[in-house]
């Protein structure tokens, strides 16, 4: 096995909703912390569902741990320790486990980040999102650019491995003052950066403002075009777009947690309204936790963290490798997609690969360049059938 395609490992996803404002654009599982005491039964009912759970997994070879959120910055790092010590006790951790933790770049937070990483934590993944003050107000950050670049310094000199995410696609936003803003990313030194563009989420502020005409994103070719110069502005860099929103300056600084997902790994989630997938003997198997912290915590309690489970069908399972696998520069085995009866012969690859949408690839189904640029449209026509 190469390493470009290595084998995906199994990962803990751990969910913490709180938040201390809730961004127009987020349409994740996110609640404020109104209740006294709430966060502290949460982090003991994290640790009970990973107790109970272990016994659906079995024995697993740990890669990875990701504290996602909401923003899991703003909890305790002493419950932060105890859920990777707890993981590290469950399942055989590998030498080279990568845990990390989604913050916000505020000054509060960045004061965190020593504490945290003496719990564990190894990457950092800053919500960075601009650095641009004004496009920061409209995205309804609690933060400006000046504290992002401090919180990025920070984050380089206590973790081995900083991500930082930003959106493009706003409003208003030029190509030229998008290439600027990246490379002043570039320049802060971290060795990953996910640029994700804006999308309008239903049920968020911003889709509110779009319908009463407060908010008008770039259309579709503008968006192109914007997407266009982040490719162009971090390859020249030396990042590697290994996967559609996510650049790495080397393969060590890639999300192994990530590359979980993508490659159709398992993980495990904990949490309110976390998912996973568990592949069980021989049969995908998805799982979500109830979504309301107050419920995830008596389910907890009665030992029914995991709460609804779905087995997925073959061919389910098969279109969501599919839908993940061709994200990633490295695509899918064909061997993996015989329930869709994708093969390099099958007409609609045949007719992509023409078109330089496909590579021509006898062992892999993965996009062009080309096709990455068009990708929803040639996941339609391989799903189509």
């Amino acid at each position: 096995m190469t390493d470009d395609a290595a084998a995906p490992g199994f990962g803990v996803y751990v969910h913490w909703p709180y938040c201390a404002r809730i961004c127009p654009y987020c349409d994740f599982n996110v609640h404020r912390d109104r209740r006294p005491g709430e966060a502290a039964r949460l982090a003991q009912a994290i640790l009970q569902d990973l107790a109970r759970r272990r016994e659906a997994t079995g024995p697993r070879r740990l890669t990875s741990i990701f504290f996602g959120g909401g923003t899991p910055s703003l909890m305790d790092p002493d419950a932060v320790g105890a859920v990777i010590a707890a993981c590290r006790t469950l399942w055989d951790a590998d030498p080279d486990l990568e845990v990390s933790l989604e913050a916000n770049p505020t000054d509060a937070e960045a004061g965190r980040f020593a504490a945290l990483a003496g719990a564990g934590v190894n990457r950092l993944s800053l919500g960075l999102q601009s650095l641009d003050d004004e496009a920061l107000v409209q995205l309804g950050r609690n933060h400006d650019a000046a504290a992002g670049r401090r919180a990025v310094e920070a984050g380089l000199r206590v973790f081995p491995r900083v991500s930082v995410d930003l959106i493009y696609a706003r409003p208003g936003q030029s190509p030229e003052a998008w290439a600027a803003e990246l490379d002043a990313a570039v320049a802060l030194g971290a060795g990953h950066l996910s640029p994700y563009q804006l999308t309008i989420e239903p049920g968020t502020a911003f889709e509110r403002a779009v319908r009463r005409g407060r908010l008008r994103p770039p259309a579709d070719p503008q968006a192109a075009d914007l997407w266009e110069v982040t490719q162009d502005r971090l390859s020249a860099a030396g990042f590697e777009a290994y996967e559609v929103s996510n650049h790495a300056r080397s393969p060590a600084d890639r999300s192994r947690h990530n590359l979980t997902y993508w490659r159709g790994g398992d993980w495990l989630g904990v949490g309110p309204g976390a998912h996973g997938r568990l592949t069980l003997d021989g049969v995908r198997t998805g799982q979500a936790c109830a979504a309301r912290p107050a419920d995830y915590i008596a389910a907890a309690a009665r030992g029914e963290g995991a709460g609804a489970v779905e087995l997925l069908s073959p061919r389910d399972a098969a279109i969501e490798r599919v839908l993940s696998g061709l994200r990633l520069a490295e695509g899918v085995g064909f061997d993996e997609l015989g329930d869709l009866g994708l093969s390099p012969q099958a007409a609609e690859v045949r007719d992509l690969a023409s078109q330089g949408l496909l590579a021509d690839d006898p062992r892999r189904l993965r996009v062009t360049t080309d096709g990455r640029r068009l990708l929803d449209a040639v996941l339609e026509r391989l799903l189509a059938r």
